[in-house]
């Protein structure tokens, strides 16, 4: 029981002085650094905190508290579902986690979340990102209507790179693959150094709602990482499109 109080003890402590290390926080609760590290290791393995980029270690609190404050008053969108799954995906491959939206035929990045690494790759929020070029669009494509997919292809596919598919049939083909294997990728499509595996969120396997995404440097996505991320970023959209169903229907 000590254990559990003393790590809610240094979340709270978190909260109110954050980013702060270890030994700010042992002085600050009056307790053995051996402890506080013990509580900041749980709190971290439980996703309520996150260590910063820079060294010495500090703390952060993550969107974890707002997420499960917002669950208590029924307050539940989108982005208060998403990014604690979000945050989950980016401490397990250190790579930026992107949430999309399709809105009037685009696809707008509403968040992101960086990863530590000093090769990144930024987008600001609001960018549209091209549904045929881009591994959130292709995602949003493969799982809405047949309809859909064909009013977009009457407006002509842009060439953004030489690895960008301009061929309607192309798509098709692509947007099936996509089906079968539950996530879309990018290989320097939109950009040559942008590249991203991404799946579509479905509530309730309705229409897609959103896209999420892990993008990296084209440099570092390899085969055997982008199958990685496929399966990782279909479990956190599977997980967001089902919290999402449960709040719909409450």
């Amino acid at each position: 029981m000590q254990n559990v109080l003393n790590a809610l003890r240094a979340l709270e402590e978190v909260a109110a002085r954050q980013p702060i290390g270890v030994a700010d926080l042992a002085r600050a609760m009056d307790l053995p650094k051996s402890s506080v590290q013990r509580s900041l290791v749980t709190l971290h393995e439980a996703g309520w905190i996150r260590p910063t980029a820079q060294a010495p270690t500090r703390w952060l609190v993550t969107t974890k508290a707002l997420h499960v404050g917002r669950a208590a008053t029924g307050e539940l969108g989108l982005r208060d579902i998403a990014v604690p799954v979000m945050e989950e995906l980016r401490r397990r491959t250190d790579e930026t986690v992107h949430l999309a939206v399709p809105e009037a035929g685009k696809i707008v990045l509403i968040e992101r979340l960086e990863t530590s690494k000093a090769v990144r790759i930024i987008l600001p929020l609001g960018q549209n990102l091209p549904p045929h070029a881009s591994a959130n669009g292709k995602a949003v494509l493969a799982a809405s209507p047949a309809e859909t997919v064909e009013h977009y292809l009457t407006e002509g596919l842009a060439r953004f790179t030489d690895a960008s598919i301009t061929d309607p049939d192309l798509l098709r083909a692509e947007l099936a693959e996509i089906r079968a294997r539950g996530y879309a990728t990018n290989s320097g499509e939109w950009r040559p150094d942008v590249s991203a595996v991404a799946a579509a969120v479905t509530p309730l396997g309705g229409s897609p709602v959103a896209s999420i995404s892990i993008n990296v440097p084209t440099s570092r996505l390899t085969d055997e990482s982008r199958s990685a991320y496929g399966i990782a970023v279909c479990e956190a959209a599977r997980t967001v499109g089902e919290a999402l169903g449960r709040a719909g229907g409450a």
